[in-house]
């Protein structure tokens, strides 16, 4: 069967039936090998699984490099805690911020200090400006 230079398809118009039943009777017997090494390496990942499932790993979904992010759990929210830091007292937002965050806030945002500036000038009702950038609680 000689194929045409320069041409990626080839034309079947010379191939016969028996030519073509014995294609496809040797495409099914390597196909049983592609099975075979498929449950081998199903059985491989199995085996890996049940090793990160002894050491507490999640295998679910794509992790990223470096871990998946874990979000801090406070044990109340920021407002009540800015409202604790607060009381009694007048500091800028500055301040503010690093007194929640010595309090026991925690946090991984890189821009805090206008997170917590957000939540003074929000939350009128809990939060008194007494002058620029200086706060107290209400």
């Amino acid at each position: 069967m000689a194929k045409k230079a320069g041409r990626t398809g080839g034309s079947l118009r010379g191939v016969t039936v028996e030519d073509l039943r014995k294609e496809l009777e040797r495409r099914r017997r390597s196909s049983g090998k592609l099975l075979k090494k498929r449950e081998k390496l199903a059985a491989q990942v199995e085996a890996i699984d049940a090793q990160l499932a002894l050491l507490d790993v999640s295998t679910g979904g794509v992790m990223r490099v470096g871990g998946p992010r874990k979000r801090p759990q406070n044990t109340m929210g920021l407002v009540p805690f800015l409202v604790k830091v607060l009381r009694g007292k007048t500091m800028g937002v500055t301040e503010v911020s690093v007194a929640v965050q010595r309090a026991g806030y925690k946090t991984t945002s890189p821009n805090f200090r206008t997170i917590v500036n957000q939540a003074l000038i929000k939350n009128t009702d809990k939060f008194k400006k007494l002058e620029r950038g200086k706060y107290t609680a209400a």
